[in-house]
């Protein structure tokens, strides 16, 4: 593999299945947030790992605010992992915002992709009333979380890791976002929170052919139900799993409900 690739997204490849399993992690976050995932399928599946640029141990000297402008730039670093490790037809599981990643990806290259899975992803986080649309929130409030990441990075941080979890029994796992969190530079935080909260991608779930699973689950300040039941109605081929989970990373709070609702869906897939 391309070594720049390789540090650009500190990518890891584990399992040596015929199938590939390729890990997209959310905002604030890094590969490690799928340790359960990859620990479960990685004797049946290749599973590879990545950070997005910006994020964990990416190479953050690759960072640039014009290949970054849009979720496109990280589309186009998922395509360009797909070319250098010769992935076709793999399952892209993302979370939150990497699901309008691989959703671009897929309709850039559809052959790369057998199926989608999105963990909490959402199309828009702004509420549109005049098309019916509840994305959950107001331009208002972003624009109050954007003064809040510039006044005091750290501790918007911990807020907003504390909300995003969930799970407030369960301090360890805030801990853990805080911590993935923190570590991203700030003036990249605010750059890529904006691409995210101001972006509308709902246009281009209507041009995505390819097989998507959406795994919703309740209690999630971010990507409240209506968001995923529009995304079912939208995409051609999507099918909407329930799974008893709380907070915005089902992934790390209730891992073994994820692993079971993934591992149904490629197996009916499958058969």
């Amino acid at each position: 593999m391309d070594s720049f690739l390789w540090k650009r997204n500190n990518v890891k490849v584990l399992g040596s299945g015929e199938e590939t399993l390729l890990f997209a992690h959310g905002f604030g976050s890094d590969q490690s947030a799928w340790r359960y995932q990859a620990e479960a399928f990685q004797r049946r599946y290749r599973v590879v790992l990545f950070d997005h640029v910006g994020c964990g141990r990416s190479d953050y000297n690759a960072y640039s605010s014009r290949r970054y402008r849009s979720l496109r730039g990280y589309a186009e670093d998922v395509l360009e992992l797909c070319d250098e490790l010769k992935i076709t037809q793999c399952t892209l599981v993302g979370h939150s915002v990497s699901g309008m990643v691989g959703t671009l990806a897929a309709v850039m290259d559809p052959s790369r992709f057998r199926h989608l899975v999105f963990v909490k992803a959402s199309p828009r986080y702004l509420n549109d009333a005049a098309q019916g649309y509840v994305g959950g929130f107001e331009q208002s409030e972003i624009d109050a979380l954007y003064e809040s990441m510039s006044a005091s990075f750290v501790s918007w941080a911990s807020g907003f890791a504390a909300a995003a979890m969930g799970n407030p029994e369960r301090p360890e796992l805030t801990q853990e976002f805080i911590r993935t969190l923190s570590s991203m530079r700030p003036d990249i935080a605010r750059s890529i929170a904006r691409i995210i909260f101001q972006s509308d991608h709902r246009e281009d779930l209507t041009r995505l052919q390819t097989p998507t699973l959406i795994l919703q689950a309740g209690e999630d300040f971010a990507v409240p139900d209506s968001v995923a039941q529009y995304m079912a109605r939208t995409i051609p081929q999507a099918t909407l799993v329930s799974i008893s989970a709380s907070g915005h990373l089902p992934h790390l709070s209730a891992p073994q409900a994820v692993n079971q609702a993934l591992d149904a869906y490629l197996r009916s897939a499958a058969a």
